[in-house]
């Protein structure tokens, strides 16, 4: 059995790409509300968001093209009609930097993924000072690679004595019981996914985040398929998180992130209180240890 060539491989991710193009372009289109866009009423719509021709018409394309891009055909935008596609779209300006890195452009606020430092006594130090507050050190995939004692106790996790391989807030959410039960929200999953996809774009072809997203499909099926079935972006922000804890039950922390480079490098995440619920939660799980 022969292997693929080079020029094989490429042609089989770009097709992979244009998919996805094609898929975001769609998803985006069927999200929007024809009324509020002011699309006039005309006739019965079969589906959801707006008509392709409604979208050439917004971007000033032809309607066969914009249908060729949308099916993933090899059509080759150029920036400024991009643009107009993303602005007929309503996307974000995430949204709009991932449509460009599928069409294969390069984004208007590019940036180089820096590489992950490694962690040395200063930032350890760092980490320790903020307790009670619980504080770690992820990558940009979700890898965890440090943390205090305080998020051990938040999540329920001695992270030292787990593989390295599986310190990962994905994959402990698809397939620990105990890291899921204390995460209150019901949307985290979908989350998840969005967040992966937005950071993936920039690492196509990368053998390490297509091994991480395979090892995300072999451990949900439900994954997988909301994988496959959504096509939103989202960034990590910072928001209120619910917890749910054997000990000291129900409380809410503000999430907070501290990025190590401009956009998207390594990133300290901090828990803080923000009520006398939520520090007493705290106080309480420094105190017991647990």
């Amino acid at each position: 059995m022969s292997l693929m060539s080079d020029r094989e491989t490429s042609e089989i991710l770009q097709n992979d790409t244009r998919k996805q193009l094609g898929a975001f372009l769609r998803a985006r289109r069927e999200s929007l509300d024809p009324q509020r866009l002011g699309m006039p009423r005309s006739g019965r719509r079969r589906t959801p968001g707006l008509r392709r021709e409604e979208v050439a018409m917004l971007a000033d394309v032809g309607v066969t093209w914009y249908t060729w891009l949308e099916q993933g055909r090899d059509v080759n935008p150029s920036p400024v009609v991009l643009n107009a596609i993303a602005a007929a779209l309503q996307c974000s300006p995430l949204e709009t930097r991932h449509l460009f890195v599928l069409a294969g452009l390069t984004p208007q606020e590019s940036f180089q993924q820096p590489p992950c430092e490694r962690i040395n006594a200063g930032t350890r130090r760092i980490l320790d000072s903020l307790m009670p507050q619980p504080a770690s050190i992820q990558k940009p995939n979700f890898d965890i690679v440090a943390w205090n004692d305080s998020f051990c106790r938040l999540m329920g996790i001695d992270f030292s004595a787990m593989p390295e391989a599986d310190r990962n807030c994905i994959y402990l959410y698809l397939t620990h019981p105990g890291w899921r039960s204390r995460l209150g929200d019901q949307n985290i999953l979908c989350n998840y996914v969005s967040y992966f996809r937005a950071a993936m774009v920039d690492h196509r072809g990368d053998a390490a985040w297509e091994n991480k997203l395979a090892r995300f499909f072999a451990a949900s099926s439900e994954f997988e398929a909301m994988w496959h079935q959504r096509h939103e972006v989202r960034g990590v922000e910072n928001q209120i998180k619910n917890f749910t804890h054997p000990q000291v039950g129900c409380f809410s922390l503000q999430q907070m992130y501290w990025y190590s480079a401009p956009r998207n490098g390594a990133r300290l995440l901090v828990y803080l209180p923000v009520d006398e619920v939520g520090e007493k939660a705290l106080a309480r799980l420094d105190a017991e240890g647990g």
